[in-house]
């Protein structure tokens, strides 16, 4: 199921910013939460617990749940070559995930809602699936209808360039350019412990 909680603890918890807000607070406290803040002593993690701390590291940065991750992890395994860059390819090409990074939203969790209530187009067509799959040289962009909403106004002024994305700010747009390698994309994960966490 997708997280809907409160979102700047386990922010602080997992290390990155899930939210405007949550980057914000974790800027003044850049620790895990707790009432001894940063001096309390954590005990050292197992294999396993670093497996699976990077595992829900990365799930969380994506808003999927357990079973769309173990598809995803599948689905790079039999694509050949590194299974680690195949999953984040095919996480980065999710409709919410482009949605995000091209600036038309400011947090993942709002991409995800912009595009489940209908204002988003690929290639011209309304798509509302968010796990749906964009391929390269296909636009994403807000429907015409909704471009003069203040949410997506604030977003794309805050927006950056995005090595894979043509990004056109005037129109609310973005040209999916190719599958991105994991260099170029901004998560926080070790992606290897990931792969590792779904091979035992």
């Amino acid at each position: 199921m997708n997280y809907t909680g409160p979102k700047v603890k386990l922010s602080r918890k997992v290390g990155f910013g899930m939210t405007p807000k949550a980057r914000k607070y974790m800027d003044r406290k850049p620790y895990a939460p707790g009432q001894h803040g940063p001096s309390k002593k954590r005990a050292k993690q197992s294999d396993y617990g670093k497996q699976l701390a990077e595992k829900q590291r990365l799930r969380l940065q994506y808003n999927v749940h357990e079973r769309q991750m173990t598809n995803y992890v599948a689905e790079a395994g039999r694509m050949g070559g590194n299974t680690g860059e195949n999953l984040v390819a095919l996480l980065e090409a999710r409709l919410d995930s482009l949605v995000f990074r091209a600036g038309l939203a400011r947090s993942m969790y709002a991409a995800r809602q912009y595009v489940r209530h209908g204002h988003i187009e690929v290639n011209g067509k309304k798509v509302d699936i968010p796990s749906y799959m964009v391929q390269p040289n296909e636009t994403i962009q807000v429907r015409e209808k909704s471009r003069k909403m203040e949410c997506f106004q604030d977003a794309i002024r805050t927006s950056g360039p995005i090595p894979y994305l043509d990004i056109s700010k005037s129109d609310l747009s973005a040209k999916f350019l190719y599958m991105p390698p994991r260099e170029e994309v901004n998560i926080v994960c070790e992606v290897p412990l990931v792969v590792e966490y779904y091979s035992r």
